[in-house]
């Protein structure tokens, strides 16, 4: 961290923390409720509390249905696989809720959505839901990886702020360097897979050779598999030079005359609709690993790979399962689409 990161964090966090503020005054109550009774105010900081609490654990109970993670995401986990770099202050900023997906220290007390866990917090939760009506929210202090914020003060802030329907919140925002995109909707897992993307981008420099490359696959271990193509892809590019090629080369040469030509026909075919909750990089990697199945499968010979796909395509929007299945994960389970395109789903 420079030395103007260091004249920008606060002296001390722990007098901007999430602990109890001082109570407001009766006659500042009084304000907030139009009535002089404070015990109204009690009244109704319990039952926010309470509907929050109870929507938590229906939350936590249908996850498994639904394709969203119930959980917040630790800054410490992400901070170390994700190699961050150094840490810029950029003042303060309006910023989206939705795309606060983490916390530097309370992760586990919070849902995804930022609902109270547990019945402990209700005290705390209340007392910030009450100084907060009767003075204004001050602003949170957050965190930035991409396109997702981490919240380092203020998470009792944020989840009264999303209980009140708020769509936007004020935060003073420290920018992290990384770099693999983290999106808002991406799990533990999917820091996993970031891990793997980040050290994909390492031996094939696509990321700087091309920078509009967005390979993101939703399963661990494609990577690898992707890698595993690039050198058999390098080894008949040699063949046919008679040369030696660095790996970067040959990935930069995949990348245009494989992968990018599968993706053309994946989007014309509106393949990603079909396959909720997949990527371009998933299907990619589906029909390159089953191209022989494939070609036998659709009596296709030695048709070119992107043919292959076209083949694969009209095959599934021909399904009626298969199109009954998709509109079950998209409506019923919410499954994302996924458009290409970063956090578009």
């Amino acid at each position: 961290m420079n030395k103007s990161d260091q004249e920008l964090e606060p002296a001390s966090f722990s007098q901007v923390d999430d602990h109890s503020p001082p109570a407001p005054s009766v006659s500042q109550l009084t304000s907030y409720t139009g009535s002089g009774d404070p015990s109204s105010v009690r009244s109704k900081a319990d039952r926010e509390f309470d509907r929050a609490y109870q929507r938590a654990f229906v939350q936590d109970v249908l996850s498994f249905l639904r394709y969203d993670s119930p959980d917040l995401l630790p800054f410490d986990t992400v901070s170390e696989r994700l190699n961050l770099g150094e840490k810029t202050y950029l003042g303060v900023q309006t910023i989206l809720l939705d795309q606060i997906v983490g916390s530097v220290g309370r992760y586990t007390d919070f849902t995804r959505t930022f609902l109270p866990r547990t019945n402990k917090m209700r005290s705390r939760w209340q007392a910030v839901d009450r100084f907060s009506s009767a003075r204004g929210m001050r602003p949170i202090q957050v965190y930035q990886v991409r396109k997702v914020y981490f919240v380092l003060d203020g998470n009792h802030r944020v989840s009264i702020a999303r209980r009140l329907g708020a769509k936007t919140i004020e935060a003073h925002v420290w920018e992290f360097e990384t770099r693999v995109p983290l999106e808002p909707d991406d799990t533990h897992r999917d820091v996993l897979i970031r891990q793997e993307y980040l050290e994909f981008l390492e031996r094939t420099q696509l990321d700087k050779s091309r920078p509009d490359q967005y390979i993101i696959p939703t399963s661990p271990g494609r990577y690898r598999e992707f890698e595993e193509q690039i050198a058999i892809h390098r080894h008949y590019m040699e063949l046919a030079c008679g040369c030696n090629i660095p790996f970067e080369e040959a990935a930069a040469h995949w990348y245009d005359q494989v992968y990018c030509p599968i993706v053309d026909v994946i989007h014309q075919k509106d393949m990603l609709r079909l396959f909720p909750g997949r990527t371009e990089a998933d299907l990619v990697n589906w029909i390159v690993r089953n191209k022989d199945r494939l070609r036998q499968r659709y009596g296709v010979g030695d048709a070119p790979t992107e043919a292959l796909a076209e083949e694969a395509a009209d095959l599934a929007h021909g399904n009626p399962w298969r199109r009954f299945l998709s509109w079950i994960r998209r409506r019923i389970f919410r499954w994302p689409v996924y458009t290409g395109e970063p956090w578009k789903p």
